[in-house]
């Protein structure tokens, strides 16, 4: 598929401002068509000097319309930039609201796989560099490109001979711009991905302070702070100096037009094939030429950026959306199954091969096995996290698919050893789970993940802010808060992945009892490397390498299947020398 021209795309996506936009054009180039009249004036007041014209009526007329020229040049020049800037932030504005539109209807990995650094380059800073092309590089370019258009059509009409000569600086200026912005857009993109790097890794870095700390990591982790600023700034460095001698070569050849005219005119004027009138005049329009088309080289980088910007950004607008049914569907008990499911992130090995799995309604599941085998991926795939192409995921005989994502959202609650604390109370963390919810019935939830008695000892309770990512907690006391909002949510189907990695033995208990109170009803899902909290599960799933390796209870499996009993072995040999 050919790639849109980007300047094409940025038109798109301004449809909304087109009006205004076309205005300031217009309004800028009326502005630089009018601002020649000071040279067209200039010129014939030189004439009539020479000309030995004494007729002070003459030179004011000129002079009149020198600053009328002037005037009209500055009013209609700032018109259409004012003009121009409304319309672009009014776009910004709007692309920003559809990115941030799009995000929730991305599947979670798109979202997960993309760094938050690159994830703020994108939405703040290379949207806000399309500025520069919508407010400035459309009116102005294309003013600064008509102006000495106009001017030299004009000197063609004069003599074309004195046109030509007036051209021969531009396109050898243009030979040493050439061989610089050649390669822009390679060095744009290298810069591009510098920046990202850098922007990663000051967000890992500042992110990750407790932990640097902790383990008395700083200097090394500064250390790669550092090089990665140093990196970036070293790039731009070079970059700018490879570009240092073709850009002054440029500016400086480019608008050197007399260089030409005065020499060569002047013997057209001695031999007779020229009159001093349109020698003088092709001299002063020609320093009209220079000026604009010296502010249009300006935009030359931004055109060469123009590209990157644009694909950046669409990267995101136009990412592979979850497309889901529309309209409700009636589920009834909660079972779920897995019919002949592959799945591979990003066309990588398969994390899953031909999965086919049964999760009774009203019962509580546990997923276990190695590392790397594809437990997350297969409780992700349920709460429908990605949406798989090969086989089909359905719950109460529905493919998920055809599920609208808001009720498939409200089917499923999702606890992870991962999951975010926003910088809010505690009471307002927990509410997410169902925002209807009144106080007592947080408070209620609380009680039941096993965290209403340490959240009464802080100082200001349930009214208490947790901080950035719950930054002011511990990481059991997060992960508590993140199961009674799972809880007071009370979705028919829960999914626990590793949802007891930080929390103590002695909660622990009180959390495998609430979990019990919670699968009446309910289809729960539980991911646990520690086996001894879920050997009364109704049913255990050995995943291993992608596939289903066995299931069945507890007992059954310690008879049936060695890769449980191995690693109910080793969980017993942890438990003995960890003394429990």
């Amino acid at each position: 598929m050919n790639k849109q021209n980007p300047l094409l795309r940025i038109w798109q996506m301004g449809e909304s401002e087109h009006k205004p936009l076309i205005f300031s054009i217009v309004s800028a180039f009326c502005g630089v068509a009018l601002g020649m009249l000071p040279y067209f004036s200039a010129a014939h007041i030189i004439v009539g000097l020479l000309n030995g014209n004494r007729t002070l009526s003459f030179y004011a007329v000129w002079l009149a319309v020198a600053l009328a020229g002037y005037a009209a040049r500055t009013l209609l020049y700032s018109l259409a930039l004012i003009k121009s800037h409304k319309a672009t932030f009014s776009i910004l504005k709007t692309i920003r609201q559809q990115i941030l539109a799009k995000l929730p209807k991305l599947p979670l990995g798109t979202v997960m796989d993309m760094s938050s650094g690159k994830m703020k380059q994108i939405i703040v800073d290379m949207v806000e560099a399309m500025e520069t092309t919508l407010a400035h590089l459309l009116p102005e370019l294309t003013a600064n490109i008509g102006g000495p258009l106009l001017i030299l059509v004009y000197l063609f009409i004069l003599d074309w001979r004195m046109a030509l000569l007036s051209l021969v600086s531009i396109p050898v200026g243009m030979i040493f711009m050439m061989a610089v912005m050649g390669s822009y857009t390679k060095d744009f993109a290298g810069a591009v991905k510098t920046t990202q790097e850098m922007n990663g890794t000051i967000v890992e870095y500042i992110g990750g302070i407790e932990v640097i700390k902790a383990f008395n990591q700083g200097k090394k982790s500064y250390a790669k702070f550092t090089d990665r600023v140093k990196a970036n700034a070293a790039y731009y460095y070079q970059w700018m100096k490879r570009s240092q001698f073709g850009m002054s070569m440029a500016y400086s050849i480019a608008p050197a037009t007399l260089i030409t005219i005065l020499p060569i005119g002047w013997i057209f004027y001695r031999s007779g094939s020229l009159t001093m009138d349109v020698y003088i005049t092709t001299i002063i329009l020609s320093l009209g030429i220079a000026g604009p088309l010296l502010a249009a080289m300006n935009f030359v980088d931004t055109l060469a950026q123009v590209g990157t910007t644009v694909e950046a950004v669409d990267e995101l607008l136009t990412a592979e959306e979850q497309h889901h049914g529309q309209t409700p569907v009636q589920l009834k008990d909660g079972k779920i199954e897995l019919s002949h499911v592959s799945f591979a992130y990003h066309q990588d090995k398969k994390v899953l091969d031909d999965v086919s799995l049964i999760i009774p309604p009203n019962s509580m599941t546990a997923l276990v096995g190695p590392s790397g085998s594809g437990k997350s991926t297969i409780a992700k795939l349920i709460a429908g996290f990605w949406d798989v192409k090969d086989g089909t995921v359905s719950i109460d005989g529905t493919d998920i698919k055809n599920i609208p994502l808001t009720q498939l959202y409200d089917q499923v609650a999702f606890v992870s050893q991962d999951n975010y604390l926003f910088d809010d109370t505690i009471r307002e963390n927990i509410r997410m789970g169902r925002p209807s919810a009144s106080d007592k019935e947080v408070e209620q939830a609380a009680k039941a993940a096993g965290c209403d008695s340490f959240i009464r000892e802080l100082e200001q309770g349930y009214s208490t802010r947790v901080g950035s990512g719950g930054a002011h907690l511990s990481g059991g006391e997060r992960q508590r808060i993140t199961i009674a909002r799972a809880m007071l949510k009370d979705a028919p189907i829960v999914v626990l992945d590793e949802a007891t990695a930080y929390v103590d033995p002695e909660n622990e208990a009180i959390l495998q009892n609430a979990v019990a109170e919670l699968v009446r009803g309910k289809t729960v899902i539980v991911i646990a490397h520690r086996l001894s909290t879920i050997q009364g599960a109704d049913q255990i799933v050995v995943v291993d390498n992608g596939k289903i390796a066995a299931a069945g209870t507890h007992s059954r499996l310690l008879k049936s299947c060695p890769l449980y009993e191995k690693m109910w072995q080793a969980h017993i040999g942890t438990k003995d020398g960890d003394g429990e």
